[in-house]
């Protein structure tokens, strides 16, 4: 990077992170450090909500997954409105008036405290190991540019995160991310405008458009009904719906953020406003990803995005082979340049029969390329037998570094980094709170004065912090983040969903607990069984599955003890 992106962003990130220091300076006493003053406005809500899901994976994998696999990730987040709306009439107004720090508090008035626990520690599980996943991507954008082992971008990541978490507490995560999404959601347009600039002057966006849909890249809507489809319309609507009902419903790092409002109304706001926004949000990152997949048939890609793996081969053979493998990606590019051009073309000219032909074409280009990428993957694999081959997370990166003016090369990695800060801060706090909470202050240190806990919390702000490094380091075998962080939460979050639901809706049931344990095993055995193909069963369903299953076994279990 150049000097002046350099100033852009790490002028950004200071910023951000001293103006949050300083407008919680005062933070003395443990509701305030946990809570805040609640006296945030619906607007600041919305973004800190936000902000919380959106983290550096949003801007790194997501692209990524698009440039891959087209649009259909979009699906994941029709569930999403409907979501907020069931959350803001059942969910919010039993934690107002319950006056809770922790959702987790409530299913101990409504079952018992092995309920709570339970649930309390399942957040803990899934979140402790999802705050990993996201210190290690903006890591893996360092040690990928600028050549430094990734130990030391996760320890350069984390540190400045837990030291502004810490020592400004709730408060310091919502007012941060009020600056953090405007920096994001500035960068998203930028990015999208940029790339449209970037497209050769014959090539109009509108053609560019129908390139993408001609290879399907466009294929937003599937309405076909498959439980192995891990993106169609129904696993969206159905098993989005409830995997953000337990996200935002359920999971403290959601339920802190708006819980800290000035009243229902301004945190119902809050929560519509998050769900009205998101869905474009996220459409927009996803078409970024599509439209650098156009860019990259005008210009010629690399033939393997992750630099560092490319930098191990050392060997003169198989250096040569991989030149010999990059010569013939020179040549199947400029072919597909041929077929890029008939196909645009004959769908200009209306020509359904010479737009068949070149849509042919072309895609044979794209699976010869393709064949070349998985031989230069070989090769990698040849010199560095425990490299991750997967690159599809660093293709947007790639187009950043490589195609953006200076300056927006900083601010742009800035949007990457802020995202990254304000998910990560929001966890640590959420694992921090629910600690202290529903473990630490319940069960073990029950009538120590408020300074204690207050020093308790920022310590176990630490510890969940240093755990999350340690998570981020062994998180990199994943290949694909965005869905590992979504396959995580679809492990955990259906059991406490489940408890919840059956707290607001089952109003005979009084005991959950056996049902919960029950559910949990049987959804990480299936799970584990679609991991290793035994059997196809897409993650998403499962969110569906097992909060149903356990509502069924608390149910039947209310019903034989009456019998």
């Amino acid at each position: 990077m150049s000097n002046i992106d350099w100033i852009v962003m790490i002028g950004t990130l200071a910023a951000i992170v001293a103006y949050g220091v300083w407008q919680t300076r005062k933070v003395d006493n443990v509701k305030s450090y946990l809570m805040g003053d609640k006296d945030l406005p619906w607007w600041t809500i919305g973004l800190s909500v936000m902000a919380t899901q959106a983290s550096a994976i949003t801007f790194l994998s997501t692209p990524g997954q698009a440039y891959t696999d087209g649009m259909r990730f979009a699906q994941f987040y029709l569930g999403m409105p409907l979501a907020m709306i069931i959350i803001c009439i059942f969910f919010l107004p039993i934690y107002y008036r319950l006056n809770v720090y922790t959702p987790y508090e409530y299913l101990e008035t409504r079952f018992d405290l092995k309920t709570r626990t339970l649930t309390a520690i399942l957040f803990l599980l899934s979140r402790g190991m999802a705050s990993g996943m996201t210190i290690l991507a903006p890591s893996i954008i360092l040690s990928s540019i600028f050549g430094w082992d990734l130990l030391v971008t996760i320890l350069l990541m984390g540190i400045v995160v837990i030291f502004y978490t810490v020592m400004g507490g709730t408060k310091a995560v919502s007012v941060t991310q009020k600056q953090q999404m405007i920096v994001i959601l500035s960068g998203i347009f930028v990015a999208a405008v940029i790339l449209v600039m970037k497209l050769p002057q014959d090539v109009s966006f509108g053609e560019a458009v129908d390139v993408a849909g001609h290879v399907g890249k466009m294929n937003v809507i599937d309405f076909t009904f498959d439980f192995g489809n891990k993106y169609n319309f129904w696993s969206g609507l159905l098993g989005g719906t409830f995997l953000f009902l337990s996200y935002f419903g359920t999971d403290q790092s959601q339920v802190q953020r708006y819980l800290s409002g000035k009243s229902l109304t301004e945190s119902r706001l809050g929560l519509l406003f998050n769900g009205i926004i998101k869905m474009p949000m996220q459409f927009m990152v996803l078409f970024i990803g599509v439209m650098v997949f156009v860019f990259f048939q005008f210009t010629q890609p690399p033939l393997h995005f992750n630099t560092g793996n490319v930098e191990k081969i050392q060997s003169v053979e198989l250096k040569n082979e991989f030149k010999s493998l990059q010569s013939e990606h020179t040549i199947v590019f400029q072919k597909k340049q041929e077929a890029i051009r008939s196909l645009i073309n004959a769908s200009n000219a209306g020509d359904a029969v010479g737009l068949q032909t070149a849509k042919m074409n072309f895609k044979e280009y794209l699976d010869k390329d393709l064949s070349l990428q998985k031989r230069a993957n070989d090769v990698i694999i040849k010199a560095a037998p425990n490299a991750k081959t997967k690159d599809s997370d660093y293709v947007f990166i790639s187009f950043v570094m490589n195609y953006l003016p200076v300056g927006l090369v900083g601010l742009l990695i800035a949007v990457i980094f802020s995202a990254a800060m304000s998910s990560v801060a929001s966890e640590l706090n959420a694992l921090a709170t629910t600690t202290v909470i529903d473990i630490y202050k319940r069960s073990f240190v029950i009538d120590a004065s408020d300074a204690h806990y207050l020093s308790a919390s920022k310590w176990f702000t630490v510890g969940w912090g240093v755990l999350a490094l340690i998570f981020a380091y062994f998180a990199a075998g994943f290949e694909n983040l965005i869905q590992a962080v979504n396959m995580l939460g679809s492990i955990f979050y259906p059991v406490i969903l489940g408890v919840f639901m059956v707290a607001f809706f089952m109003k005979n049931v009084k005991v959950v607990f056996i049902p919960a344990v029950i559910t949990q095993i049987v959804v990480t055995s299936i799970w584990l069984l679609d991991h290793f193909d035994v059997i196809d069963f897409a993650y998403l369903w499962l969110n569906i599955m097992g909060c149903a299953l356990l509502m069924i076994l608390a149910g039947l279990g209310w019903i034989l003890k009456r019998s």
